[in-house]
C-alpha cells in the first residue's frame, strides 16, 4: 500500500511539472501573464508572475504589456483588470470563482441605499462588482483605505460598501462617521475568538495578526491590523518569531517564503476542516489545470458592457492615482 501511495504521488507530481511547463510555453507563445492573488493555491502562486493583494494587482494590471491577462483569483478582480485593459483578453480559470463580500451587494439594493443618502461621496471597497464600481466615486482596497478616506475633505459625508466590519474599523481609525453597507466576506467572519484566545493560551509568545474584514471581536485582541500585503511585511520587519494568522490560510505560502525562520499558525475557524482554518471555496476553485486550459483555449474571458466598464473606470483611476503618493 505504501508503495501505491508513493507512485500516486509521483505521478501527480509529474503531471504538475507538465502542466507548469506547459503554462511557461504559453506564456511566451501568447505574450501572456499570470496574475494571483496570495489566496489561491502554492502551485498557482508559484507559477504566477506576479503575487499580491487587491491594489497590487490592480497596479500591475494597469501597467501590463501582456496580451492576454490570466487571472488567478476570483471575478471581481478579474472584472478589474478587464475595466484597466479593454483591447485585451482577460481570462479567469473558473467563471463560477466569485465573491461572498461581492455577492452581498446586489447592485439594485445598493442604488435604493444611495437614494436614501444623497449628497454623500460613495467609497466602495474593490470587493465589488464592475456594476457597483460603475455608480462609485472612488474605489478602495485594504491597503489604502484609510488614505482614501481622509483624501475626502472632513465636511462631505460618506457612504462606505460593502465590508460593514472594514467600515467600522475605519471609523475608529479615522474619526469619520460613514453610512455603512451591511456585508461580509464568510472567511473573515468564520474566525472562532474562543478557539483563537485558547490557540493564544498554548502560544502566549505569538503575536495575533489580522485583516480588517474580521469581526470586531477578533481585531480587538490583534496585535497588528492590516491587508494581505501589509501582513507580510509586518512579519518580516517585527521581531517576534511566531505569529497567529487571521486571514486565509492561502496567505501563509508566500509569508513561509519571506520569513522561513519564523512559525507561523493559522487563525482556527468555526469550521471543522482538514486544516482548521478559513480558506476560500472560491478562491481554491481555481486550480492548475484549469489555469493552463484558460490560457491555452483563452477562456473563460471577462467581457464587459461598454457603458458600464467606462463609468467603473474613473472611480477606479482615482484610487490608482491616490495611492501613487
Amino acid at each position: 500500500m505504501k508503495g501505491e501511495g508513493n507512485a500516486s504521488e509521483d505521478n501527480s507530481g509529474k503531471q504538475q511539472e507538465i502542466l507548469i511547463n506547459k503554462i511557461h510555453r504559453l506564456k511566451k507563445r501568447k505574450n501572456a501573464i499570470v496574475l494571483a492573488h496570495y489566496y489561491q493555491v502554492p502551485e498557482i502562486q508559484e507559477v504566477a508572475d506576479y503575487v499580491g493583494d487587491s491594489l497590487g494587482l490592480a497596479q500591475q494590471a494597469a501597467q501590463t504589456h501582456a496580451d492576454l491577462i490570466a487571472f488567478a483569483g476570483v471575478h471581481f478582480m478579474a472584472e478589474t483588470a478587464k475595466l484597466l485593459n479593454p483591447q485585451k483578453k482577460v481570462v479567469l480559470p473558473d467563471l463560477q470563482a466569485g465573491c461572498s463580500l461581492a455577492d452581498s451587494l446586489p447592485p439594485d439594493q445598493f442604488e435604493q441605499f444611495i437614494n436614501q443618502h444623497p449628497g454623500h461621496t460613495i467609497i466602495t471597497y474593490i470587493n465589488c462588482s464592475a456594476d457597483i464600481k460603475a455608480m462609485s466615486d472612488i474605489i478602495c482596497t485594504s491597503s489604502n483605505a484609510e488614505q482614501i478616506i481622509r483624501s475626502i475633505p472632513a465636511n462631505q459625508p460618506i457612504i462606505f460598501a460593502p465590508d460593514i466590519n472594514l467600515g467600522r474599523y475605519l471609523i475608529k481609525k479615522t474619526g469619520r462617521h460613514m453610512q455603512l453597507w451591511n456585508g461580509a466576506c464568510v472567511v473573515h467572519q468564520s474566525f472562532a475568538i474562543e478557539k483563537l484566545l485558547a490557540l493564544h493560551r498554548q502560544h502566549p509568545d505569538a503575536k495575533i495578526i489580522a485583516h480588517p474584514e474580521a469581526e470586531e471581536h477578533i481585531l480587538k485582541v490583534a496585535h497588528y491590523i492590516g491587508s494581505t500585503a501589509g501582513m507580510i511585511k509586518y512579519v518580516s520587519q517585527d521581531r517576534s518569531s511566531k505569529y497567529i494568522v487571521a486571514t486565509e490560510a492561502g496567505i501563509l505560502h508566500q509569508m513561509t517564503k519571506t520569513v522561513p525562520d519564523k512559525i507561523l499558525i493559522p487563525a482556527p475557524s468555526h469550521e471543522d476542516n482538514t486544516c482548521a482554518c478559513s480558506e476560500c471555496g472560491f478562491m481554491k476553485m481555481n486550480t492548475l489545470e484549469k489555469l493552463y486550459l484558460s490560457m491555452d483555449t483563452e477562456g473563460p474571458e471577462i467581457t464587459l458592457r461598454e457603458e458600464t466598464r467606462t463609468k467603473a473606470l474613473a472611480p477606479l483611476l482615482r484610487m490608482l492615482e491616490l495611492s501613487k503618493n
